[in-house]
């Protein structure tokens, strides 16, 4: 993750150009000239025009909402977009306005909206899901290392996040299980526990969950000092449960610092670059593009703690959700989506501050980028403990043109605080 404070030190340590060129100390003068007469960053073309809209309008929707929706429910925005279309990498408001999408959903929309070979409407199905659940099942556990090859669908990451918890507490008979603080794991009481932000957590049970350190090399205890964090959580398996441990639950890219010195029985997250092979992988979000889709990953010999009683889930691995994974898998491939996202993905956190030094969370700040990016034409999220992260994760179509785009939009609106 890439914080930085000051636009241009976004434009380095993103790589991208600025004012249409590559930044560097030649460049900022006349990017500054560019920011003093307002020239405002343009979209991409895309030739694409959306179906004329005839729907509830956006001031009806707020206003059934309110009336009708858990007030939980927060908005980005001081004045919300009524989104009503989408196509690959953009969206369009109820006007007909397109905006870049670079949040994806919530990270759910993977090979792009309304992908001709994702959407379900195109999808070929049957009376019957076993072809689809099988098919892409066995799809799955080609792209995942070791033993990795026994599949159970779920609905959400949530669902996935309490089968894979549960299934490593029966497979070794410990209750204790150690996830990383800031963790977001689900919020339903089984993963309740294992999400340590004090944002998720209801006052209900949550047992048995111990939380280590986060590896975090800006905000974090020891920096970037991976065996420093290896060593917490040696002690808190040590000093904070009977010693034997059901499970690390962790995202990949915060796995590999702790195998070096731990040997644990279960492990779960999503991985691709770093190296490791876990005995539980759990997956959603992306996998279906939109679509509600998780899965369960693991080996024949933990899967078969299950057969213990019995275990369905009844809408996990219906023909719609599993033919609608099978098919981002199809376009990831034919279309070179991963390849396309360079380095370890298009998922990446900007997090903003006031003081360099005291890190001061910008979160009045945040929202005013956000607004001003908005009206320019990009959509992008917002998280982070203290809410003062920009949350980029756009689909993996999302183009040079348009990552230029974005920080050009972004580095005008932060000029502008």
């Amino acid at each position: 993750m890439k914080r930085v404070v000051m636009r241009r030190a976004l434009l380095e340590s993103m790589h991208f150009r600025a004012c249409g060129r590559r930044y560097n100390s030649q460049t900022a003068d006349a990017c500054a000239a560019a920011k003093e007469v307002d020239i405002f960053p343009q979209l991409p073309t895309f030739d694409y025009t959306p179906p004329p809209y005839t729907g509830p309008t956006a001031a009806e929707i707020l206003a059934k909402r309110k009336e009708f929706l858990s007030p939980s429910m927060f908005y980005f925005y001081k004045k919300p977009v009524n989104i009503v279309h989408g196509k690959m990498q953009y969206l369009f408001d109820e006007n007909g306005r397109r905006y870049l999408d670079a949040f994806g959903g919530i990270a759910t929309v993977c090979c792009g909206h309304c992908h001709p070979d994702v959407n379900p409407y195109n999808t070929p199905l049957f009376y019957t899901s076993i072809m689809q659940f099988t098919d892409f099942a066995e799809a799955l556990a080609s792209k995942l290392p070791g033993d990795l090859k026994v599949v159970f669908f779920t609905n959400s990451g949530t669902e996935a996040n309490e089968l894979a918890m549960m299934m490593a507490r029966l497979y070794t008979g410990s209750h204790d299980i150690i996830s990383l603080r800031n963790a977001y794991h689900g919020n339903a009481a089984g993963t309740m526990g294992a999400t340590a932000q004090s944002n998720w957590k209801f006052n209900v049970v949550q047992s048995g969950v111990h939380h280590a350190m986060n590896p975090d090399p800006y905000r974090g205890l020891f920096g970037s000092n991976g065996e420093e964090y290896a060593k917490d959580v040696h002690d808190l398996i040590q000093f904070g449960t009977s010693g034997h441990v059901a499970a690390f639950v962790s995202e990949a890219i915060q796995m590999r610092f702790s195998l070096d010195l731990l040997e644990l029985e279960a492990i779960f997250g999503d991985l691709k670059t770093q190296g490791v092979v876990p005995d539980i992988v759990t997956m959603a979000k992306g996998i279906g593009n939109g679509i509600p889709l998780g899965a369960v990953v693991t080996t024949p010999k933990i899967a078969e703690v299950l057969t213990r009683r019995s275990y369905f889930n009844t809408f996990g691995g219906n023909p719609v959700c599993t033919a609608a994974g099978l098919a981002v898998l199809r376009v990831i491939e034919r279309e070179n989506l991963q390849e396309n996202a360079h380095g370890r993905g298009l998922m990446l956190g900007v997090e903003l501050v006031t003081d360099r030094q005291l890190k001061t969370p910008a979160k009045v700040e945040i929202l005013q980028v956000m607004d001003q990016m908005k009206d320019m034409g990009v959509l992008v999220g917002k998280g982070g403990f203290y809410g003062n992260v920009f949350r980029i994760t756009p689909p993996l179509c999302f183009s040079r043109e348009d990552a230029d785009f974005l920080v050009d939009a972004m580095d005008y609106a932060i000029s502008k605080l």
